[in-house]
């Protein structure tokens, strides 16, 4: 009788350490919105313009680095990601215009999805076994959540002695690290007889002709807004909005004098709280429908998000805010990914979960763009905000009526 095979494998293990240090720097994007604008005295839609487009980059890049990683393999997939993001981050260093950042925030877009959750976890779940597979998506997903902990206070610390270019060029170095780690990414391809005689032109129509992908695309477009929007203008948002942060209170004691501060940390705490939040819908897609869980994960965000911006934002309330959202995150991306693989198979799950992931992008460049077109226009956040309220509230009607059974894999004639 076959042994079970381990959760914790080198491929697993590799997933992890590239998806941490790949977001803890597109998590950091946020903190430099202020010191950017300042340097140079752009309005606030400037940067964001640079971030929404970096994030529909990584949209549009998704599927097609995980075409890339299908026909070549995945680690040269993930070494062209990696020379790309670090390229993009070493010319941004260099640039003084707008036009230059949101130029060259097409490499960085393209770059994260090189080494993001399209390649990464297709390789992941393909080395995985059918039982440990929920969970296995579920903690290369939580490892993204890790590098959110570090990223944010991590430039937050460095712009405390080097300048935002330098930080950047420090960022650029960690990244072509992560080349290092390749020669353990060796993974199999644990695919059915079927699936290998399916052709890519075949699963992808099949999948495009299937109603219940068309939802599992418009569901996932809240994600991506909601994500991007706090990720790059939530720091802000709590230096300018929030209440003071009183001496001698628990956080001033824990060396958190200053609401930029505070800022930072709340995107640790996201990504903190959604390693917990992130693990417990691996495990719990492995026993309920994904449909349902992911209904409910849209409608707690929709009813956090609502509240936040109803009542006082103080520093408590930002604090248990980061909480609550951070444990609601990153929990999609295990359950939508593997609902696609569940689906349609393994074969070419990176394409097809990266179809789905530009609908996030999508939003994600909205949220961004909005979040400081809306900013430069209103002086507030709260129409943006709002927004994503309602975005949030579509997207867990929608997942409703998806039909979660296994359809049937196309035989060769």
């Amino acid at each position: 009788m076959k042994s079970a095979q381990p959760l914790l494998t080198p491929v697993l293990l590799v997933g992890c350490v590239i998806i941490t240090v790949s977001f803890a720097v597109r998590a950091s994007f946020g903190v430099f919105q202020i010191p950017v604008g300042l340097e140079f005295g752009w309005p606030r839609a400037e940067f964001s313009l640079a971030i929404a487009i970096q994030n529909l980059a990584w949209g549009i890049g998704q599927p097609i680095f995980a075409a890339i990683a299908e026909r070549i393999g995945d680690r040269k997939a993930i070494v062209m990601g990696a020379l790309t993001y670090a390229a993009g981050m070493v010319l941004t260093a260099w640039s003084t215009t707008p036009a230059e950042h949101q130029l060259y925030a097409w490499l960085v877009g393209f770059g994260i999805a090189g080494t993001g959750f399209g390649v990464v976890l297709a390789v992941v779940g393909r080395a995985s076994s059918d039982a440990n597979r929920s969970m296995s998506l579920a903690v290369v997903t939580a490892a993204g959540s890790l590098g959110q902990v570090v990223g944010a206070p991590t430039a937050e610390f460095l712009l405390t002695f080097l300048s935002w270019q330098q930080v950047f060029i420090v960022f650029a170095a960690v990244i072509l690290s992560l080349i290092l780690t390749l020669p353990l990414m060796r993974a199999p391809t644990p695919v059915s007889k079927a699936e290998l005689e399916e052709s890519m032109g075949q699963i992808l129509g099949r999948a495009l002709r299937d109603p219940s992908y068309a939802l599992i695309f418009l569901g996932f477009f809240s994600c991506g807004y909601q994500l991007a929007f706090i990720t790059a203008h939530f720091p802000a948002f709590v230096t300018e909005m929030c209440g003071p942060i009183m001496p001698g209170g628990v956080l001033h004691t824990m060396g958190i004098t200053t609401t930029s501060a505070l800022g930072a940390v709340a995107i640790a705490l996201i990504g903190l709280a959604n390693i917990v939040g992130t693990l417990m819908a691996g495990w719990a897609g492995n026993h309920f429908p994904r449909k349902y869980l992911l209904a409910g994960i849209y409608t707690g965000r929709t009813i956090a998000a609502a509240a936040f911006i109803l009542l006082p934002i103080t520093p408590l309330s930002v604090i248990v805010f980061s909480m609550v959202m951070g444990s609601l995150w990153l929990a999609t991306v295990p359950l939508t990914s593997g609902l696609v693989a569940h689906l349609y198979g393994l074969r070419y799950m990176g394409t097809l979960y990266g179809i789905v992931f530009l609908s996030h992008q999508i939003g994600g460049f909205l949220g961004v763009w909005l979040g400081g077109r809306m900013y430069d226009l209103y002086g507030d956040y709260t129409m943006v905000w709002w927004i994503g309220v309602g975005v949030g509230a579509f997207s867990a009607i929608v997942h409703l009526p998806i039909r979660e059974t296994l359809r049937p894999v196309a035989q060769p004639v």
